[in-house]
């Protein structure tokens, strides 16, 4: 009898301290071994980074300005090469400056050196000329990076926030140099508007040549930046045998020996490219010599936005010794302490799992990039964020991943964005370099805000500016920038395609990405309400209004694979396309140019989860619904690509699993009484059909790690419904989970009966409380708490209670 009290009560224990537990073990366990930094670095072409989730593998700390890793050469107009890094190029430079999961032209890959093992038939103005075929794979873990050159160069890369300690091993056979090509930056192959360049620079190297300092100023990339300007000061452990300065005229990348040009070696220690307003000033550099006995070769490199000074300054007090190890280490801590450990898991049965699991959770902490402290243009007291890529990727469900388990980095990242409106008069959607851009949609700023704000969340925000951000942002027209990719409003900032959305309540064709649009700047006026609703009451009743905008574009009686009902563009006398012109199931490349963005318009038809009530009335109730949902994820449906070349999605169901707008749509059954079993087994095909723990892990760009986040909301077992204090209840991957939850809290997540086979939700309680809802709010959780599972093989309809709501639900009698 006592064995079997006992026995209970060590079960008790177990279960209401499971948080406790887990949270004990991860002052032990080292999550950072279930780190691949590769996962995500290959796409659907093997071997290449063709449709790949361009994820940056280098040294790194969380949100760190430096991110350190190799600059790879690519040839091919259809790759784009973000990051810097694919799997089968050539390498020219190990820079400091990278992103990570974007798409759109690159940016950065500045600040950099690269090892030379001869100068033989080296022509220093020419990368072609030097550039390193690798030996072998590239490895690394986190905080660390290794590639191996076939001449035998080894280069060990690692980081700390502001500076790259970078470790090279020479063969011995010839002489070591070190290249530091100040004009060095990841092309964009082929131009375009989003092309980056070369402005300007200077370097100054000491007179034993062991210290160089300078600075380099870019323009162009993703965000069209009209010029960024980045200090760096580097030091080696020795110093080098000689070293020289060198200028030569600019030359693009790719063709730098159109007019044979040659370096010109200085005979002082410091080269400029000349006055800071020339565009196409003189490309500088320096040439490290260490001599054939030299086999090792240490430098650390750290960088500024604001002054050479600086750079030292973080050069001095963030890495004060020279054991590369050691700096490895350091990360490790800061990936475990600040991330990783934040959800964590006794569930150690399946290395896959693990491997994606915390994979994700580390691609979600990349980006954006924390510049507090450097910003340039303005002195702050605010966080300084940098590379929003963008928040059209991210406010689905990403931002509020980072709102549950590092509420200080969240609020952070929108205290920068308040703090941007303040000096810059918007928000931004993308941003990076400093420099607004690009729009996608709608202003999307505005999501993260309302879904931050409903959830209580405070550190620091002034939530009176964040409303006046956000009102900006619902009523003054942004200047038309003219980007050759869309001429008819602003790409920079805000909502370009205001004036239609203010006289009609909808956007026409005369706006590029009208349907798209529309549906954008409906969610973006709800997120307005929503924060209106207590700030400024007496607005609520408009932007509410406002919402409906997406009714106007419904055309009732449109048909499309045998249903009824589907958002059409609609022009300003209320007139359409005829059925011949228009097809919901195609937008040419659905890019800038397009009726609808990165998304068909069948896709779009489902993004208003402020008002499912509407949309389900409008497609005919819960059981036409329901079919229409399940068409979604028929293979073959989807006959035409999205983006230039297809390389915009994964699959052929018009559930496109490799980008945003599609995020919610598996989990839409939620609303529909007693389908919550198909949420269930819909993403989970999804998962193990487009995710894994391969080099093509992910289904498409990561975008800043906004697909990683959608993975893990499927595998903790519920799912946000931003801009609402909401969460969508699915089915957890690992037996348990303990989830922090703000400062010090965790929520306890148990999976009874989870197997291969059984993952069908027979039963939830939240709380201790038995649940029959297949949702649950902010307000259940936001304190830490439990969700406990009983899963089963069977679907079961355990979801009986009340829907998930419809608060922005409209009922109006639009013209159209």
């Amino acid at each position: 009898m006592f064995k079997k009290m006992l026995s209970l009560l060590l079960t008790a224990i177990a279960v209401s301290g499971a948080s406790q537990i887990v949270t004990a073990q991860n002052s032990t366990t080292d999550w950072t071994r279930y780190v691949d930094p590769f996962i995500g670095t290959e796409g659907s072409v093997p071997g290449t980074a063709f449709n790949g989730g361009n994820i940056f593998p280098g040294a790194v700390v969380p949100f760190g300005a430096v991110k350190i890793g190799p600059d790879v050469t690519t040839f091919n107009g259809s790759i784009t090469v973000n990051s810097g890094y694919t799997p089968d190029g050539n390498v020219t430079a190990f820079s400091l400056a990278h992103v990570s999961g974007t798409g759109g032209g690159p940016v950065y890959g500045v600040v950099s050196q690269m090892p030379l093992a001869s100068l033989k038939n080296v022509n220093l103005l020419d990368n072609l000329t030097y550039m390193a075929t690798r030996s072998g794979n590239d490895s690394a873990n986190v905080g660390y990076y290794r590639s191996t050159f076939e001449n035998g160069i080894v280069t060990e890369l690692a980081a700390s926030s502001h500076t790259g300690f970078l470790q090279y091993t020479f063969p011995g056979e010839e002489d070591g140099h070190i290249l530091v090509d100040v004009s060095h930056y990841l092309p964009s192959y082929g131009g375009g508007s989003q092309s980056q360049f070369y402005s300007n620079g200077e370097i100054t190297v000491s007179a034993d040549g062991k210290r160089y300092k300078g600075y380099g100023v870019y323009r162009g990339a993703f965000s069209q930046i009209p010029a960024y300007q980045i200090y760096y000061c580097g030091e080696f452990e020795s110093a080098p045998k000689s070293s020289r300065v060198f200028t030569g005229r600019y030359t693009d990348p790719y063709w730098p020996d159109t007019f044979n040009e040659q370096p010109i070696f200085g005979n002082s220690s410091t080269a400029s490219g000349g006055p800071l307003t020339y565009q196409y000033s003189d490309r500088v550099g320096a040439i490290f010599d260490f001599g054939r006995n030299t086999t090792t070769v240490k430098s650390k490199v750290a960088i500024s936005w604001k002054s050479t000074e600086l750079a030292c300054q973080n050069l001095a007090s963030e890495i004060t010794h020279w054991n590369l190890p050691d700096v490895v280490t350091d990360a490790k801590k800061l990936w475990n302490d600040d991330v990783l450990g934040k959800i964590t898991t006794t569930d150690l049965s399946n290395q896959t799992r693990l491997e994606m699991f915390y994979t994700g959770l580390y691609h979600t902490h990349l980006m954006p990039t924390d510049k507090t402290g450097e910003n340039p243009h303005w002195e702050t007291s605010e966080p300084t964020y940098d590379d929003y890529y963008t928040f059209w990727d991210t406010f689905r469900c990403l931002n509020s991943l980072m709102l549950l388990i590092t509420p200080d980095r969240a609020a952070g990242i929108i205290r920068s964005a308040i703090d941007i409106w303040r000096h810059e008069n918007f928000m931004p959607d993308g941003r990076s370099g400093f420099y607004n851009g690009q729009v996608q949609g709608g202003s999307n700023a505005d999501n993260v805000l309302a879904d931050a704000y409903v959830k209580g969340l405070q550190y620091g925000i002034d939530w009176n500016d964040a409303f006046a951000a956000m009102k900006t942002d619902a009523e003054l027209t942004p200047y038309n920038t003219f980007d050759p990719a869309d001429t008819t409003s602003s790409t920079k900032e805000g909502r370009g395609a205001l004036p239609d959305w203010l006289n009609l309540g909808y956007i026409t064709p005369s706006y590029t990405r009208s349907l798209s649009r529309t549906v954008e700047y409906s969610l973006n006026d709800f997120a307005v309400a929503q924060v209106a609703k207590r700030i400024e009451p007496e607005s609520y009743e408009k932007y509410l209004n406002r919402s409906s905008g997406w009714q106007y574009l419904w055309q009732h009686d449109l048909k499309s694979l045998n249903f009824t009902g589907f958002l059409a563009p609609l022009y300003a006398n209320g007139t359409r396309e005829s059925a011949a012109d228009y097809d919901p199931l195609g937008c040419g490349d659905c890019e800038g140019d397009s009726v609808a963005y990165e998304a068909l318009p069948w896709e779009y038809s489902w993004t208003v989860p402020f008002d499912m009530e509407t949309l389900i009335n409008f497609m005919g109730g819960n059981n036409a619904t329901e079919s229409r949902l399940d068409s979604m994820f028929i293979p073959g449906l989807r006959t035409n690509g999205v983006g230039v070349g297809g390389q915009n999605g994964a699959g052929t169901t018009l559930f496109n699993p490799g980008n945003e707008p599609s995020f919610s749509t598996p989990l839409l059954y939620n609303y529909l009484p007693g389908r919550q079993w198909k949420t269930v087994l819909q993403t989970r095909n999804i998962v193990n059909t487009y995710y894994n723990s391969g080099k093509s892990g992910l289904p498409g760009n990561s975008d800043s790690g906004a697909l990683d986040s959608w993975m893990l909301w499927q595998m903790l077992g519920f799912y946000p419904v931003a801009t609402q204090p909401v969460y969508l209840i699915g089915s957890p991957w690992f037996t348990d989970i303990s989830m922090a939850i703000g400062d010090g809290k965790r929520l306890s997540i148990t999976a009874q009966n989870l197997s291969d086979s059984s993952y069908y939700v027979q039963s939830v309680k939240v709380n201790g409380q038995v649940w029959n809802k297949s949702w649950f709010t902010h307000d259940d959780i936001k304190d830490g708490g439990s969700l406990e599972f009983v899963l089963g093989s069977s679907p079961t309809a355990w979801d009986s209670g009340l829907l998930p709501p419809s608060p922005g639900h409209v009922t109006t009698n639009k013209p159209f």
